[in-house]
């Protein structure tokens, strides 16, 4: 079972349990650990300025060429002229944890919960070096903590997943040591040990990612959920009633010529048909016309959103949000808010940006896809975000909120 180490907010390569996945900048692979290179890479989100493009450069290169007390040493020339630069910290806790000084690491991850609160990365390295100490419940805890202060990190949900199963191993062989027939604890003992065996398995996860191949049509399958369709049996066409026994026609309605009707019938079918492709191109026109309208609606509400959280206007930050937003972590709204209102109104300027701004529709729902840049003065970063956006009245309001594209 593998817990991840973050990078940036994406996902990197990983490797099993005892394995959480750490952050490298932020994601590393605690575990014996091997760190990818790949993870070593500094996220935007940490850069504090043109300063960072003088030494981290080299001491990423020195980390990527496994020269880790070389790098160690770079690393404290280059914090002890920028004390509070977030990225050459964590950096320095990435080092220490290759060098196997995993307390030495704990104390800078720590450290950097203490001076940046917001940032989850620390967190779950936190998670990481306490799981391959065994202390599931510090890792629960650190993890709880990343997705409270980051709802759609990825990375940490995973990692509280397998955090969790194996705290329920542990629970099961607790109760196992005391009552060895429990079978019901049995069964879920090994369900546990098999999905641990799995997740953990070098080249599990691609494997289960992999698409599976299309089947070909057949009527026995739903394309839906898989199973044989409900078969409906095909109705017999009604056996027509019997025809009354024929009555002879008065003399004037045999004369009229009943066939007489049938052009004009002809004629107006025609003519409906030929006038029903008008109604579709008025309405394809008045389809088009509502969709640019309502796009602008869309880039207008996310605007608006951005700006009121750049001017600090809590009020107007929250009512952009619909009633039915669904909080990510399934903390309660109010909680949510709450801690929202706290980060937003801390002292300090904020800006707040969306571009490239991309919207789909689907029935009143809108999704729309950009690109947040926020800056504060502790913080800088540009990250790829989504919203779900529905229709109530003549306003846009936000459902869904996440990180990534």
């Amino acid at each position: 079972m593998r817990l991840h180490s973050s990078q940036t907010r994406a996902t990197t390569g990983l490797q099993r349990f005892s394995q959480l996945r750490p952050a490298a900048a932020l994601r590393p692979l605690l575990t014996s650990i091997a760190l990818a290179v790949s993870l070593v890479a500094m996220p935007q989100a940490w850069a504090n300025g043109p300063a960072n493009a003088d030494s981290l450069p080299e001491i990423q290169r020195l980390i990527k060429q496994g020269q880790y007390p070389q790098a160690l040493e770079r690393v404290d020339a280059y914090i002890a002229t920028r004390p509070k630069d977030a990225q050459g910290r964590f950096t320095k806790g990435l080092i220490l944890t290759e060098l196997n000084r995993p307390a030495d690491a704990i104390v800078v991850f720590q450290r950097l919960t203490e001076d940046y609160p917001e940032l989850p990365e620390p967190y779950n390295n936190l998670a990481v070096l306490y799981a391959q100490q065994k202390q599931y419940d510090k890792a629960r805890t650190a993890l709880e903590m990343a997705i409270r202060t980051h709802p759609a990190y990825a990375t940490a949900h995973e990692n509280l997943g397998d955090v969790y199963a194996k705290l329920a191993s542990q629970a099961y062989d607790k109760a196992l040591q005391i009552d060895s027939s429990n079978t019901g604890a049995q069964s879920k003992l090994s369900l546990i040990r098999e999905l641990i065996s799995v997740s953990g398995r070098p080249g599990s996860r691609p494997a289960a990612a992999a698409a599976a191949p299309t089947p070909a049509p057949a009527p026995a399958v739903s394309a839906t959920t898989g199973a044989a369709p409900t078969v409906v049996a095909r109705a017999e066409p009604a056996k027509p009633a019997a025809a009354p026994a024929p009555v002879a026609p008065p003399p004037k309605v045999v004369e009229k010529p009943a066939p007489a009707e049938k052009p004009e019938k002809a004629e107006k079918v025609e003519k409906a048909a030929e006038a029903k492709p008008a109604p579709k191109a008025e309405e394809k026109k008045a389809d088009e016309a509502k969709a640019s309208g309502d796009e602008a609606g869309v880039h207008k509400a996310v605007q608006a959103w951005a700006n009121a959280w750049s001017r600090k206007d809590v009020k107007a930050y929250l009512a952009a949000y619909a009633p039915d937003f669904q909080v990510p972590g399934g903390q309660k709204r109010k909680d949510w808010e709450a801690e929202r209102s706290s980060r937003i109104t801390k002292p300090g300027t904020i800006q707040v940006g969306v571009e490239d701004l991309k919207v789909s529709f689907q029935g009143d729902k809108a999704t729309v896809r950009f690109r947040q840049n926020y800056k504060s003065a502790n913080l800088k970063s540009s990250a790829s975000k989504v919203l779900v956006l529905s229709k109530s009245g003549s306003r846009w309001l936000i459902q869904q909120e996440r990180v990534g594209s």
